[in-house]
């Protein structure tokens, strides 16, 4: 199987309420520090991003709240799902989004979890976040998008 290829990326988790609550301003790729009953549990899919955010301390950075559930083969080397897990990057960019974070309403969360290349990555955004006006105007402007495309499909009958 030297000549095999495995698929770019494959996209295990994402999360959809970091999307509707912030404003995404930039994204990063960092590796993410896992045990192996931990891979596993994520290559069947079972990761929730939902109340996830990213802190750093002492020039390393964490991922809290990411829910990782234990692999049901696991028995004693299954480890706690909310247990607080590093990410993976160059020091230089720690430091580049720690410095943008101590700005008033930036937050780090993470965006998506994903494979590359058989090693799992996650997607980390720097955000800021969304007042309840902002919130309805992209539901408005979802739905307005919704009722066009709706009116269209009726016409082509």
């Amino acid at each position: 199987m030297a000549g095999a290829q495995k698929s770019e990326c494959k996209t295990v988790a994402n999360n959809k309420k970091a999307f509707h609550d912030y404003f995404v301003i930039e994204s990063t790729e960092a590796g993410i520090e896992l045990f192996g009953t931990e891979v596993k549990s994520v290559r069947q899919g079972r990761v929730n991003l939902k109340d996830a955010w990213c802190s750093i301390k002492d020039g390393e950075i964490f991922v809290n709240g990411m829910h990782i559930s234990p692999y049901e083969q696991g028995n004693i080397f299954n480890r706690d799902p909310m247990r607080v897990k590093r990410l993976l990057m160059h020091k230089r960019e720690i430091n580049r989004l720690y410095g943008l974070i101590k700005q008033q309403g930036y937050a780090l969360i993470p965006l998506s979890a994903y494979f590359k290349k058989g090693r799992v990555k996650v997607q980390v955004g720097l955000c800021k976040g969304k007042k309840n006006y902002d919130k309805r105007e992209d539901m408005a402007r979802k739905a307005a998008a919704r009722d066009i495309q709706r009116s269209l499909k009726e016409r082509q009958r």
